[in-house]
């Protein structure tokens, strides 16, 4: 799934000799060992494995695990995760939240990379102590559940919705579809069922009045 925008964490700055490793390539296997096994459950030991560094270069390159946490997502969001490309072509309310949904199916089953979306599956079973983390994710889902908002409150106002549409509870139903897909994916359903479920949801579009 993809965010709204949001403004990005900067990258932490290295003072010193220059990295001996290529930090992108590092911080895309951080951001993988993440997405697959969420926050608090992945350790520096574990990190520093897949990223093929020791503990001095992973703090030196990005501060902490919770800084990395941070711009594991900030990637995320600009790539596998991005709503905001979506919403950027949209044409209308329905095909918006359509196409938004048709591609996190996609997305949350593509070969190669953990299933489900990595914002909504880090933020199960969070613990107190991961306080900031969780409320960054909070805000990511509310950006994306605020932007399909907006554009069911555009198709209000040009008459493709009826008036009387809740905008923030038809929002909310369509994100809690994705909420509800991630988990699906993350169970082993298939890219075909998800695209069923979407079709299933879409079939709750309102229709507008007639004249």
């Amino acid at each position: 799934m993809k965010k709204e925008t949001a403004p990005a964490t900067p990258p932490v700055r290295v003072r010193g000799r220059p990295l001996s490793f290529d930090r992108d390539a590092a911080l895309e296997k951080a951001m993988l060992l993440f997405w697959r096994h969420g926050y608090e459950s992945t350790s520096i030991s574990d990190l520093t494995q897949a990223m093929g560094i020791t503990p001095p270069s992973l703090y030196s390159a990005f501060g902490d695990k919770e800084r990395l946490f941070l711009e594991a997502v900030e990637r995320y969001a600009a790539g596998p995760g991005n709503a905001e490309a979506v919403f950027a072509q949209g044409q209308s309310a329905r095909s918006t939240v359509e196409q938004l949904l048709k591609s996190n199916a996609i997305e949350l089953t593509r070969a190669g990379q953990p299933p489900g979306c990595m914002v909504i599956a880090s933020a199960v079973n969070g613990s107190p102590a991961a306080a900031k983390v969780q409320e960054l994710l909070r805000g990511r889902r509310a950006e994306v559940e605020a932007g399909i908002g907006r554009w069911i409150a555009r198709g209000i106002d040009a008459g493709e919705l009826p008036a009387d549409t809740g905008a923030a509870a038809l929002a909310r139903f369509y994100y809690t579809v994705i909420e509800g897909m991630t988990l699906q994916a993350r169970d082993g359903a298939g890219r075909k069922k998800l695209l069923e479920v979407v079709a299933l949801a879409m079939g709750a579009w309102p229709a507008p009045a007639r004249v």
